[in-house]
């Protein structure tokens, strides 16, 4: 054990001039190119459900925010106001799902080697900052009319709300029948945008109820104040996790030291170092490492059980990773 600890400290402290990345020791898994040809037109048809459930679920809700938006400003109601800004988010989210669909089916080329996935994530960021721009106008909105409740056609305003949230049920109804909720990220973020807007459709009705009943008109900048707080948690979620995949951090459903420990427990492996697990898009996790193996060990055979490992265990299916003996030399490396 002594000499094998001495190999494995040589190879990690080692600074050599040649810094030695040898190909005939590499190997690159490319998505899910593994076998998976077969797969093609039941991948394509799951796209086109998505595809058709966006569009209908954008339509719906765009329509839906228009008529909130004139009726809020027609009946004085700062809740239905309040809620086309948050379908406003919402349609904005449906159409960047729908934009980066389109563009992930873009191949890629030598200047965009990973083609156009990263727009998806620029989008969210730049979707995310107006969403706080819109909380914030909504907020200070309510702050003035708390000061001095106006009016509020509430008769008027829950006929439109009801309308809404008819919608919004309809647009869940349809991501649910043709596009692939439970798989697909893009599609379950829609879905749970939607489920947001019928929340706010919902506490447009109550505040409008509340003033029928008993003309306290201050129910409605309160209602207000709810759905801009609902805006603002989904818009830092998307914040959040918009700069941590341009960080380039582990995705959240990866466990970086699992995954170095399975790998080190595979038979012949020595080490495992320099590696990295970063998020390209939505659903497309990507990784490289470096497996250092006993000199004798077969290095085609841990790359298989390695690669297979990843993509069964982890679902890491675009992953590079570099098998090297004690004869590669290299410069140091990444300690991680």
């Amino acid at each position: 054990m002594g000499n094998n600890d001495q190999i494995v400290n040589d190879h990690r402290n080692r600074n050599h001039d040649n810094h030695n990345h040898s190909h005939s020791h590499s190997h690159s898994g490319h998505g899910h190119s593994h076998g998976h040809h077969g797969h093609n037109h039941a991948h394509d048809f799951v796209r086109d459900g998505n595809k058709k459930g966006l569009i209908v679920a954008l339509s719906i809700t765009s329509v839906v925010m228009v008529l909130e938006f004139f009726g809020g400003l027609w009946t004085n109601s700062l809740a239905l106001l309040s809620d086309s800004g948050h379908m406003l988010s919402d349609a904005s989210s449906l159409l960047l799902s729908l934009l980066a669909m389109i563009a992930a089916a873009k191949a890629a080329t030598p200047r965009k080697s990973y083609g156009n996935h990263r727009f998806e994530i620029l989008a969210a960021l730049f979707n995310a900052v107006t969403l706080f721009a819109i909380a914030g106008f909504i907020v200070y909105e309510a702050v003035q009319r708390f000061m001095e409740p106006p009016a509020v056609a509430s008769g008027s305003m829950m006929a439109i709300a009801a309308v809404g949230l008819l919608a919004n049920l309809a647009s869940a109804w349809q991501l649910t029948r043709k596009g692939d909720v439970n798989n697909n990220i893009n599609v379950r973020s829609a879905y749970l945008h939607v489920l947001g807007d019928a929340l706010g459709s919902v506490g447009a009705i109550a505040a409008g109820l509340v003033m029928m009943l008993t003309g306290w008109y201050a129910a409605d900048p309160i209602i207000s104040v709810l759905v801009a707080l609902l805006i603002l948690k989904g818009a830092w979620g998307v914040l959040s996790s918009s700069i941590h995949v341009l960080m380039e951090g582990t995705p959240a459903d990866v466990d970086h030291d699992e995954v170095k420990r399975s790998l080190v427990q595979l038979q012949g492996v020595r080490d495992v170092h320099d590696l990295h697990i970063w998020t390209i898009t939505s659903g497309m996790v990507a990784m490289t490492c470096h497996l250092l193996v006993d000199d004798a060990a077969d290095s085609q055979e841990i790359l298989h059980q390695a690669l297979h490992l990843l993509e069964d265990d982890f679902g890491i299916g675009h992953a590079t990773v570099q098998v090297e003996t004690s004869r590669i030399h290299h410069g140091q490396l990444c300690k991680i």
